[in-house]
């Protein structure tokens, strides 16, 4: 098993994709969603959804693929921080 860093959240590399000029409220706007929900995401108290994904991808002329790698990335390795518990595999004796 490879160990990873912390991957970014999405939201912050979303940034990082936002023109300058472009406001939050706006970038919300044509999004389609609300101010704070985009917030959310981009201050990474929310996660991007497969439909955020097509969204961003429409948007910023990304593939939905590039948000969705980066959140699963992120989910992931913010699991495996937190305890797990013992699972043995199937078909194993008890």
């Amino acid at each position: 098993m490879s160990i990873m860093h912390n991957p970014a959240h999405p939201g912050e590399v979303l940034r990082e994709y936002l023109p300058e000029a472009l406001t939050i409220n706006d970038a919300a706007a044509q999004l389609c969603i609300s101010r704070q929900a985009f917030s959310a995401i981009l201050n990474g108290r929310a996660g991007v959804s497969a439909d955020m994904a097509l969204r961003l991808s429409a948007a910023l002329g990304t593939t939905p693929e590039l948000w969705l790698d980066m959140q699963t990335a992120w989910d992931l390795w913010q699991a495996r921080q937190r305890p797990q518990p013992k699972i043995k595999p199937f078909g194993s004796a008890s």
